[in-house]
């Protein structure tokens, strides 16, 4: 590789740009917030370069040409002690000059102003923050008061190099020159406190411990006097391509920061070669923590697909289903060919089956996780559970190992974390016990106090409490867990069978008899908004509650629709009544009168705030209980 920094600049064009102002916030951010992590910019910047010479290498599949001049990639490393400058250089893809006012410019990714809003002013929070996010080119301003950036793009002419210049102070210059040289060179003028790293010795003990595993030889001038000779600092061999017996713990963990853009550490990983049928190598990671894009629906998912050693791209989503999206890692297959495109990968049928494996090695190291490390496993599921439910519901042929994984928070225990597995539900069930009891709530706590479980914690009978927008969708689409059937304790009737004893159902009977008169008479007074009103065998504190049928949508798909837009389906509660509760009894003695049917809606409506649906008419609510409470006041002081 030539020396690219024989520029011929030209003025003529030179144009002056503000940052997007996400990019002002994240500058700010890098300056005063990641003091304590300051030499991972020299791993973010060789990561870019790789990731250039990676992409030059992809085209060239196409384009042999774009290679030839210059075949050997690598990266180049230079520091000028005197001058206070470090250089990073390589002869990769290269940008022109629209691309270095985009990708310099501006976070061309989704989710970038909600992750802006998660930043606050404390310092150790932002760097976790920043550290999810991926530093990336920007993380040059935590050591440099000023950066330029030469480039060229393959195949380019020498005179459509660009330069761009800011010294982060809101505002960034580009222009036209000459540049000989394809690919980019970023050259930082360092800060006066961070002159260390103009130092070749720090340099190259930060290259061997951050970037050993680069793919590509990182080069710097040899040790002694005016040198012109480069060699590599870097082993610059594929980790994954190494034998596991070969590489340190400590080289996975730096693969994977390399590869996730985080300086935390994964929490597990699996590195395996399949040789046979099909021959592919891959190496998975658990993030310790989640990125602040897990939910955007269009970022960019998946693992970076390597054909021979060659890369292909860096978001390949088709080898992973969607439910375990967080992963990271490299899938390196000798099968796939060179030129193949996402479309492709939709119908190959080699990706299938490596789908299959991949998912298989996820679930395995996550149920290892759970064997030798719970706690660990706890602090993931905190951070993935609510993704990892997804795949209950939609991967069938896994389901029995992911309904192992889940975890709950139950009435058993008395914190709202979710530690309770499926398989610590059923040990503890009642002798004669066949139904897996849950409820959905807006949390664990309000699930707790939910009505509807009162006769079921009266009886000892633990209770699964579900608390994420997704559970009621997840729960909807699985029937049973190792032939014990789950069931809603807000739907239909309780099913308790052998649970009950005959005593139970005889009082149940005498109550029902006893009390058709009222059921009527408030079914009456409650008109169509309810189905039927009935005697509830749930309740033991609270007078009423709403029940929905087997398959009616409950109150938080129906929230969910509704913001989607969606039509809801028409459905009508049971209305369930506690025949012994005080204030049914008073109900009961009242004669038909207005007063009666005010009562009987304000039961209805109490109903309807313990389920978590929304009121029809909040005021009318509020007036009916002022009334009342109005008419209780006037009657005590005439007592």
């Amino acid at each position: 590789m030539s020396s690219p920094d024989h520029v011929t600049p030209s003025t003529a064009d030179r144009q002056t740009h503000g940052f997007q102002a996400e990019v002002r916030e994240l500058l700010k951010l890098m300056i005063h917030s990641l003091y304590s992590h300051r030499e991972i910019f020299l791993r973010e910047l060789i990561s870019n370069a790789s990731d250039a010479n990676d992409r030059l290498r992809f085209a060239a599949i196409g384009e042999p040409a774009l290679l030839a001049s210059d075949p050997e990639l690598e990266i180049r490393v230079e520091a000028d002690q005197a001058a206070g400058t470090l250089s990073i250089t390589d002869n990769g893809i290269g940008m022109t000059r629209e691309e270095a006012v985009a990708n310099l410019g501006t976070i061309a990714r989704s989710g970038t102003a909600e992750f802006f809003r998660g930043l606050s002013g404390d310092q150790q929070k932002d760097s976790q923050l920043i550290g999810q996010f991926g530093v990336g080119f920007y993380s040059a301003f935590i050591v440099a008061d000023r950066v330029e950036v030469l480039s060229r793009q393959a195949g380019l002419p020498a005179e459509s190099g660009v330069h761009w210049e800011s010294s982060a102070d809101g505002e960034f210059t580009v222009g036209t020159v000459t540049r000989p040289q394809r690919g980019t060179t970023v050259k930082l003028h360092l800060k006066p406190e961070a002159k260390e790293f103009a130092d070749p010795f720090r340099l190259r003990a930060l290259i061997r411990r951050y970037s050993d595993h680069i793919a590509f030889p990182v080069r710097m001038r040899k040790e002694g006097e005016a040198s012109l000779e480069f060699e590599a600092v870097n082993q610059a061999k594929a980790l994954w391509t190494r034998p596991r017996a070969e590489i340190t713990d400590e080289e996975y963990r730096q693969f994977y920061q390399h590869l996730a853009h985080d300086f935390t550490d994964p929490l597990a990983w699996s590195h395996n070669r399949v040789e046979g049928k099909r021959e592919y190598t891959s190496l998975l990671y658990l993030p310790g923590r989640a990125p602040f894009d897990l939910w955007q629906r269009d970022a960019a998912h998946g693992l970076k697909l390597y054909v021979r050693r060659v890369f292909i791209m860096d978001d390949a989503e088709q080898f992973l289903p969607t439910y375990l999206r967080f992963v990271k890692g490299v899938v390196d297959s000798s099968d796939l060919p060179l030129n193949v495109s996402r479309e492709l990968l939709q119908q190959e049928p080699e990706v299938e089956a490596i789908r299959s494996g991949l998912t298989k090695r996820v679930l395995d190291m996550l149920t290892k996780l759970v064997k030798e490390e719970p706690e660990k496993y706890a602090g993931f599921w905190k951070e993935f559970g609510a993704v990892l439910k997804e795949g209950v519901a939609q991967d069938a042929a896994n389901r029995p190992t992911l309904l192992q994984l889940m975890r709950f928070a139950s009435t058993h225990d008395a914190g709202n974390e979710p530690v309770v597995s499926l398989a610590q539900y059923a040990e503890r069930m009642k002798p004669g016990q066949d139904k897996i009891y849950y409820i959905t709530a807006e949390s664990a706590a309000a699930a707790r106090a939910s009505p509807y479980i009162e006769r079921l914690a009266q009886r000892g009978l633990e209770v699964l409490l579900l608390s994420e927008r997704i559970d009621e969708w997840v729960m909807g689409q699985i029937d049973a867990f190792e032939g014990k059937h789950f069931k809603d304790a807000a739907r239909g009737d309780l099913e308790l069978g052998t649970l009950e004893s005959e005593a139970d159902r005889k009082r149940h009977d005498e109550e029902l008899k006893e009390s058709k008169g009222l059921l009527k008479r408030v079914k009456d007074a409650i008109g169509d908004r309810v189905l039927e009103v009935r005697v509830s065998s749930r309740l033991a504190d609270s007078p009423a509650c709403l029940v929905l049928g087997e398959h009616d949508l409950g109150a938080g798909m129906r929230k969910i629709l509704a913001a989607a837009g969606q039509q809801v389906p028409e459905s009508k509660p049971i209305l369930e009544l506690n025949v012994g509760h005080p204030l049914v009894k008073h109900l009961e003695g009242l004669a038909d009168s207005e007063r009666f049917k005010e009562l009987s809606l304000l039961l209805f409506e109490q109903a309807e705030l313990a389920e978590g649906s929304q009121l029809g008419n909040p005021a009318e609510f509020v007036q009916r209980l002022n009334r009342l409470l109005v008419e209780l006041t006037a009657a005590q002081s005439a007592s």
